[in-house]
C-alpha cells in the first residue's frame, strides 16, 4: 500500500474521477422516455434475466450431488435424476433465452423506429440554412449508425450489465452458503481486476467516439461523390483518382480505429483472463488442501470451481461497465444533439391558416443575412463544438475548411489563434415592395444582386433578418406554414425529380389528384406529348435526380407539377438561356399560361418577360435600386437601362 492512505483505493479513486463517464441524470431520463412504449416488454425482458440466472445456479449443484452422494452410495435412480436435470436446465434456460431474445428484438426495434422516426421528422422541420451548412451523409449516419449504436446499447450493453449483476450476486450469495472462507479467497483478487479495467476505460471510449466520427466523414464522401451530380462533375474533371484517394484516406482512419480498438480490447481481456486464472487456480489450491485434511468433499470444491467461472465470467465484464455504459450511450447522445438542434422556422402559437389567398405580397425594409446573427444555437452535426459561457458555437467544420493558412472560412484568424466570428454579410438590405394581386413582377439585376433571396423569403424558406414579409397584409410569420406552402408554388432553376415514374414526381404536388387532372397538367406544360411518346407513358422512370431526362424536359416537368398543385402564388426562375430554342420556346409558352391570373414573381432572363410585367424591381448589392415599367425604367437612365444595352437587347439581337 501506498503511503498516506494513497493505496490502490486512493489510486483508483483518482482514476476514476478523470475517467469518470459522461452519464448525465437528463441523458438517462431521456432514454428512459424513449424506452416508456416498450416498458412491459423490458419488464419481462428482466424478468427473463432472473429466471436465467436462477435456473443456471442449479447446474454445479447437481455435479456436487453427482459426485458426494449418487456415485459412492451407488444410487442409480439418484443418477438418472441427475442426468435428466442436466439435460433439463440447458433446455429451460434455452427456451428461456428464446423469450428473451424475442422481447429484447422488440424493445431494440421499436427503439429504433421511435428514434428515427424522431429524428427524421426533426430533419424534415429544418429551415434551409441548416441542410447548406450540413452534408447529407452525416446525417445519414445519425439516421443510421448511431441510431443502431443507440439500439445496441440497450438490448446489448444494458442487458448485459443488469444479467451480470443478477449473475454476480446470486452466485456469490449462494458460495457464501458454500464456504465463505473460499469465497473471500476469490475475491481478495478484486482489485486486479478493477484498477486495468479503469486504465483501459479512457482510452476505449474515446476510440468509440473517434469511430463514430470517422464513419461520418467516410458517410459524407461517398453521398457527395456516388450521387449523380457528384459523380458527374468527379467525371467531367478527371478526379477520380483524387476522390478515390480522399476516400481511401478516410476508409483507413475507420480500419486504423477498427485495429486500434480492437488491440486494445483484446489486450485488457488477456490480462482479465490472466487475473481469472490466477484466482481460480488460488482456490483450488487452497480447497484442494481442505479436502486434503477432510474438511471439504470433492463435489462442493468441483461445484465451487463451477460457480467461480460464474462468478468471473460477470465480475471481468462489471469492471469495466462504467465504461461501457458510457460507451453506449455515445450513441444517444449523438441522437439527441441532433435532436436538440433548434428549429428555425416555426409556427407560432395560434398561427392563422390563410385559406384561399388573394396574392397580394409586400416587403417591408426587409434585411436578410445567410450568416445567422444568433451565434448560441448550433447549426451543424458531427463537429459542432458546444462553447459555454457566451462564447459563439462554432458551427459545422467541412473537413476540408483549412487549406494550410491557417484561416476559418467566411473568417479570419484572431491574435490567440482562433477564428474570429465572420462579419455579417447582408445579402438584402432595406428592400421595400408590393406586388398587387394578380401582377407579374419581374427581378432582374447582375448576378448576386438578391434576386434568389427574395424568392427564399416569400415561401419562408428563411426568415428576414429585419423587417416583415407580409402576404394579403399578414406577416409570413403569423401564418401557418402548411396554409403558406398551399398558396405558393415555386419553380427554381435546378429542377428535382426523384428516382421514381414520371406520375410519381407530378402527383408529388397533389397526391388526391385523378389521372384526367395529371394529363391537363402535362399538357399546359407542353410536356404531354413527349411523355406518351414513351414506352412506359407516365409509368417511366426518370432515374436519379432525374437524369434520364434532358433539361427541358426536367423543367416542364417541374411547370407541369406546379400547375398541379395550382397555387394562388408563383415564385420562378425562368432559366432557360441554356435550353435549345424548341425547348425554351415550350417552356415560355406553358409559363405564359400557368402564370395567367395569378400573382407572379419571376427572376426573369427573357426580354419577352420583362416586357410583359406589370413591375420590373432591378435588384443591385442587395439593394432595391429601381422599381417600374420597362419604358419608366428605361426613360431613368439608370441601372435597368445599363442591363438592357449590355444584356437584353444584345440576347434579343442574337435571338433574331
Amino acid at each position: 500500500m501506498w503511503q498516506g492512505g494513497s493505496g490502490w483505493w486512493a489510486y483508483l479513486s483518482h482514476d476514476e474521477k478523470q475517467d469518470r463517464p459522461k452519464v448525465s441524470r437528463s441523458l438517462l431520463w431521456r432514454v428512459w422516455e424513449f424506452s416508456r412504449p416498450q416498458r412491459w416488454r423490458v419488464l419481462g425482458l428482466l424478468l427473463t434475466i432472473f429466471l436465467i440466472s436462477g435456473v443456471s445456479l442449479i447446474s454445479p449443484l447437481l455435479f456436487r450431488d453427482l459426485i458426494d452422494n449418487a456415485l459412492p452410495n451407488r444410487d442409480v435412480g439418484r443418477l438418472n435424476l441427475l442426468a435428466l436435470g442436466m439435460i433439463a436446465i440447458p433446455l429451460v434456460n434455452g427456451l428461456i433465452g428464446v423469450w428473451q431474445r424475442r422481447l429484447s428484438a422488440q424493445v431494440g426495434e421499436g427503439m429504433i423506429y421511435d428514434l428515427r422516426r424522431a429524428l427524421y421528422e426533426h430533419m424534415q422541420r429544418m429551415s434551409l440554412r441548416f441542410f447548406t451548412k450540413t452534408r447529407t451523409g452525416e446525417l445519414m449516419s445519425r439516421l443510421n449508425n448511431d441510431v443502431v449504436g443507440a439500439q445496441r446499447a440497450v438490448t446489448g450493453t444494458l442487458v448485459s450489465i443488469i444479467s451480470n449483476v443478477v449473475s454476480l450476486v446470486s452466485t456469490l450469495a449462494i458460495m457464501l452458503a458454500l464456504e465463505w472462507r473460499l469465497t473471500l479467497l476469490g475475491l481478495v483478487i478484486l482489485p486486479l481486476f478493477i484498477i486495468p479495467a479503469r486504465r483501459v476505460g479512457r482510452v476505449l471510449r474515446d476510440i468509440r467516439r473517434r469511430s463514430m466520427e470517422l464513419n461520418a466523414e467516410m458517410n459524407a464522401s461517398m453521398n457527395e461523390t456516388l450521387n449523380v451530380s457528384g459523380a458527374l462533375l468527379v467525371k467531367l474533371f478527371g478526379r477520380e483518382k483524387h476522390e478515390i484517394g480522399r476516400f481511401a484516406q478516410h476508409a483507413a482512419g475507420v480500419r486504423d480505429n477498427g485495429v486500434q480498438s480492437a488491440v486494445v480490447s483484446q489486450w485488457f481481456f488477456l490480462s482479465l483472463s490472466i487475473v481469472s486464472a490466477i484466482g481460480t487456480a488460488l482456490v483450488f489450491w487452497v480447497g484442494g488442501h481442505l479436502v486434503l485434511a477432510d474438511r471439504f468433499t470433492v463435489g462442493t470444491i468441483v461445484a465451487f470451481g463451477a460457480y467461480l467461472t460464474q462468478l468471473y465470467g460477470p465480475l471481468m465484464s462489471l469492471t469495466n461497465a462504467p465504461v461501457e455504459f458510457a460507451q453506449s450511450m455515445v450513441s444517444f447522445e449523438r441522437v439527441f444533439e441532433a435532436l436538440d438542434i433548434p428549429i428555425e422556422i416555426q409556427e407560432k402559437p395560434g398561427a392563422r391558416s390563410l385559406g384561399q389567398v388573394q396574392g397580394r405580397i409586400e416587403f417591408d425594409n426587409v434585411s436578410f443575412s445567410y450568416l445567422e446573427e444568433d451565434e448560441d444555437r448550433p447549426m451543424g452535426l458531427t463537429e459542432v463544438t458546444r462553447m459555454w459561457g457566451g462564447d459563439r458555437i462554432a458551427l459545422l467544420k467541412r473537413g476540408r475548411q483549412k487549406e494550410g493558412n491557417g484561416q476559418e472560412p467566411d473568417g479570419q484568424e484572431s491574435s490567440d489563434g482562433q477564428s474570429a466570428p465572420p462579419e455579417r454579410r447582408w445579402a438584402l438590405r432595406d428592400v421595400s415592395f408590393t406586388i398587387e394581386p394578380g401582377q407579374l413582377a419581374a427581378l432582374v439585376g447582375p448576378s448576386g444582386a438578391g434576386k434568389t433571396s427574395i424568392t427564399y423569403l416569400i415561401p419562408r424558406l428563411y426568415d428576414p433578418t429585419e423587417g416583415r414579409g407580409l402576404l394579403d397584409g399578414h406577416d409570413l410569420r403569423d401564418v401557418t406554414l402548411d396554409s403558406l406552402s398551399e398558396n405558393i408554388g415555386m419553380v427554381t432553376q435546378d429542377t428535382y425529380l426523384f428516382y421514381d415514374t414520371i406520375r410519381a414526381n407530378l402527383l408529388y404536388a397533389r397526391p388526391e389528384a385523378t389521372q384526367a387532372e395529371v394529363v391537363a397538367a402535362a399538357q399546359a406544360a407542353n410536356i404531354h406529348d413527349f411523355v406518351v411518346g414513351l414506352p412506359d407513358g407516365y409509368d417511366t422512370v426518370v432515374g436519379e435526380r432525374g437524369y434520364r431526362l434532358s433539361g427541358g424536359e426536367r423543367q416542364r416537368m417541374a411547370i407541369a407539377r406546379v400547375i398541379l398543385k395550382d397555387p394562388r402564388i408563383l415564385v420562378l426562375d425562368e432559366a432557360t438561356s441554356h435550353l435549345d430554342s424548341l425547348s425554351e420556346a415550350l417552356i415560355q409558352e406553358a409559363l405564359s399560361r400557368v402564370m395567367r391570373g395569378r400573382t407572379s414573381l419571376v427572376i426573369a432572363h427573357r426580354l419577352s418577360t420583362i416586357l410583359a410585367a406589370d413591375k420590373i424591381l432591378v435588384m443591385d448589392r442587395g439593394r432595391l435600386v429601381e422599381t417600374g415599367t420597362h419604358a419608366e425604367l428605361l426613360a431613368q437612365g439608370g441601372l435597368y437601362a445599363t442591363l438592357y444595352e449590355t444584356q437584353f437587347r444584345v440576347v434579343t439581337a442574337e435571338a433574331s
